[in-house]
């Protein structure tokens, strides 16, 4: 019986064991595509900006309340002390009375009021012009998300490659160590030799570890970026290669049009235009109009009581004179307006120097990534001529050195011109404003960038 008791214990010990361990899980491997979409979905600021144009929504419905009229019930009720009445005369022997014991009364009215100029479809339109305006500044806000979420994952992407860059050193410095420690136990080589490649590698082992927690903070980021709480492996996207580039004014024409703070810029000068027709109304008339129903009641009723009426009214309301306030907010309306339309046209040249800076960017960057890769291969071929030799005795430690410097230089060269070109690309696409278009599956927002 012991003996069961004990195996069932075992067993129990194994299955708890089993059960507590944890299982290992593979790691979320995400794309360019998948962390922006992950970006508008959970990023704090993408919802703060969502809330901005909830928030600009309600000013429509409060706008459009002033059209309505406005209902109004009310009512009362007064107890008095006691009833009193006027001194007993020939007409009224009892006297008359002067306060009854309580009152009553309730009613129900309808009031509007309205301007002669219209001011209150003006102050419609401004709210309507206003929301168009905050749903573009919230899509140029996302442009610019997405263009940091690019240029973040680009960064780790970069960060592991010069990590890769710093082991291949590592590697081949641990190689040139060993064929050094080599010569100089058959005396073709001095002990400076094999210091001089302890040094380098020292130093190279430095680098990767520079290299990689660059490259943790940089994947540190990029979760705080899109609202992750870590990221363990991204796959790399192949982007379009070295392709034909349309004119230059191509690309501003299209900027000009999808933009979308330049049309929200547009919409704030549409209401700087409203808010001067709307200062201008204030120098006409108001009209307010009322009806109400209206019941009292008292204990003891008076023979004079009215218990019901039924009224309406027409008011006209027009200021001659308040100071000059309303002159003043005409001059300042129209002053906003001439504001409005500068910024405006300082933005959109603005926008045609930021994609002619982009464009030339992007024509640099093909350009550096085609002469790189030249220089890689002479690098390479280079390195590897100069180890052999240096394997013969035909080449000393310091060609060693010089060939793998120019080797790993060359190396991060490209690998850096490589992502700032695959950057550019959609920094042309932000720049245009289409880059949240494209990412949101528009088909308005294709790229002037020619080839796939």
């Amino acid at each position: 019986m012991t003996r069961f008791k004990k195996r069932g214990w075992a067993m129990l010990a194994v299955l708890a064991a089993l059960v507590g361990s944890p299982v290992p899980l593979r790691a979320e491997t995400y794309t360019l595509q998948d962390l922006y979409r992950i970006a508008l979905r959970q990023s704090e600021k993408v919802r703060l900006s969502e809330e901005n144009v909830a928030i600009t929504g309600l000013t429509k419905e409060k706008a459009l309340s002033v059209l309505f009229p406005r209902l109004t019930a009310y009512g009362g009720y007064v107890r008095f002390s006691e009833d009193k009445y006027t001194e007993p005369s020939r007409l009224f022997p009892s006297g008359q009375m002067i306060q009854p014991n309580a009152t009553s009364q309730w009613g129900v009215r309808l009031d509007q009021s309205f301007s002669l100029s219209a001011r209150e479809l003006t102050a419609l339109r401004i709210a309507q012009t206003s929301i168009e305006m905050t749903r573009y500044t919230d899509e140029a806000f996302k442009n610019l998300l997405l263009e940091e979420v690019a240029r973040a994952y680009y960064q780790v992407l970069q960060a592991r490659k010069i990590v890769e860059i710093a082991q291949a050193n590592v590697e081949r410095l641990m190689l040139y160590r060993q064929a050094a420690e080599k010569r100089l136990k058959v005396g073709e080589a001095t002990r400076t030799v094999l210091l001089r490649a302890e040094g380098e590698l020292s130093g190279a082992r430095s680098d990767l570890l520079q290299a990689q927690n660059a490259g943790e903070m940089a994947r540190a980021y990029l979760a705080r970026l899109v609202g992750l709480p870590e990221i363990e492996a991204l796959r790399e996207e192949t982007g379009p290669g070295a392709t034909p580039l349309d004119p230059l004014d191509i690309f501003q024409d299209k900027a000009f049009r999808t933009r979308a703070d330049l049309k929200a810029m547009d919409r704030q000068r549409q209401i700087a235009a409203d808010q001067v027709r709307y200062a201008r109304g204030a120098f006409w008339p108001n009209v307010a109009l009322t009806a109400a129903y209206a019941r009292a009641d008292q204990e003891p009723a008076a023979a004079t009581l009215n218990r019901e009426s039924l009224y309406g009214g027409v008011s006209l309301n027009f200021p001659f004179f308040e100071g000059g306030l309303r002159t003043a907010e005409l001059q300042e309306a129209r002053r906003r307006e001439t504001q409005a339309e500068l910024s405006y046209q300082d933005l959109k040249k603005t926008i045609a120097i930021e994609v002619r800076g982009v464009y030339l960017d992007l024509a640099t960057q093909r350009g550096v990534v085609a002469f790189l890769v030249d220089q890689l291969v002479f690098a390479r071929d280079n390195y590897q001529a100069v180890s052999r030799q240096f394997s013969f005795g035909l080449a000393n430690s310091v060609d060693v050195m010089d060939a793998n410097t120019l080797l790993v230089s060359s190396e991060r060269k490209l690998a850096e011109a490589t992502y700032s070109y695959h950057l550019s690309l959609l920094r042309m696409d932000r720049a245009m404003g289409i880059l949240y278009r494209k990412t949101m599956g528009d088909r308005q927002g294709t790229s002037p960038i020619a080839g796939p």
